[in-house]
């Protein structure tokens, strides 16, 4: 109910393909199975549909496959032999079509490989950024962060507004893609870097300086301690933490606030109308003295 008629299509070529190859589902409690994550994403602006089919090592019909996602502008197959519950790792091919989604978001012009993060809903996903960037309250003199930066969308919207850019995300492809997003945007103060925030966080301090302000969206889990410690030992003067969970957002600003910072803002936004999910967007200060 919630995805665009295309789509609802082109998941149900995919489906309808595999149902009648007799392909089985993927069982995690007995680790068997083929059949385990479909990923569908859409360019709302550019139209374009990108298709993923996640499965255990085996082997498929590539052609047939390719012959029914007639609506996918791009087609790959991952195959997988981890037992976790994921859809990143393992080897992916292109079996059609384009091996990257172009989108815009803003005044952006992005290319998305197909593991790295991208919101599922580009009109709010604008609107969501749009607040971070309000929350940044950015003069054009700032040394910015961008932690947990994906394909670095939110970082290069505000690249403009600040001296400096420094992204810092863990999927190298994504990083691979900000670098390649922010060349082909033109902008020339920007800088990422592949580094888990937990042990890289010190190191791009000691490289880059310490930030003024500092972006964070972390995954549903929120901050760990540890990660909490390191964005407070960086001492930004401004953070705007962008949160999929309000549940875990809570936790993560009382411990900033308990050490030195005001929770000055905060602002849902309704990023997947008809379901409970809420993103909020918070911004905290750093108390003087």
């Amino acid at each position: 109910m919630l995805a665009s008629e295309k789509s609802n299509q082109a998941r149900e070529e995919i489906v309808a393909w595999c149902r009648a190859q007799g392909l089985e589902p993927y069982d995690r409690r007995t680790n068997e199975g083929f059949l385990r994550n479909l990923v569908v994403r859409e360019g709302r602006r550019s139209g374009e549909i990108q298709v993923r089919l996640v499965t255990s090592p085996g082997k498929l019909d590539e052609e047939g496959l390719a012959e029914a996602a007639a609506t996918a502008n791009g087609l790959l197959w991952t195959k997988l032999a981890s037992v976790a519950e994921t859809t990143t790792g393992g080897e992916t091919a292109l079996l059609a079509g384009i091996e990257r989604l172009e989108e815009q978001i803003g005044n952006l012009s992005i290319s998305i490989s197909g593991e790295a993060f991208f919101q599922t809903n580009t009109e709010m996903a604008e609107r969501l950024y749009a607040v971070a960037v309000e929350y940044a309250e950015l003069k054009g003199f700032e040394r910015l962060y961008d932690l947990y930066c994906g394909i670095g969308t939110i970082g290069l919207l505000m690249a403009p507004r600040v001296a400096e850019l420094w992204g810092l995300e863990i999927v190298e492809d994504a990083i691979s893609d900000a670098i390649a997003n922010a060349r082909r945007n033109e902008i020339d103060n920007a800088h990422f870097f592949a580094g888990d925030v937990r042990l890289a966080m010190r190191d791009l301090v000691e490289k880059a300086g310490r930030p003024d302000v500092l972006v964070v969206d972390p995954p549903r889990a929120g901050l760990s301690q540890k990660i909490v410690r390191r964005v407070i030992e960086a001492a930004p003067k401004r953070i705007v933490y962008v949160s999929c969970n309000p549940t875990t957002l809570a936790p993560n600003a009382a411990q900033l606030v308990e050490a030195g910072y005001e929770l000055t803002k905060v602002r849902p936004v309704d990023m997947f109308p008809q379901t409970p999910h809420i993103e909020c967007v918070a911004q905290l200060e750093r108390r003087s003295g």
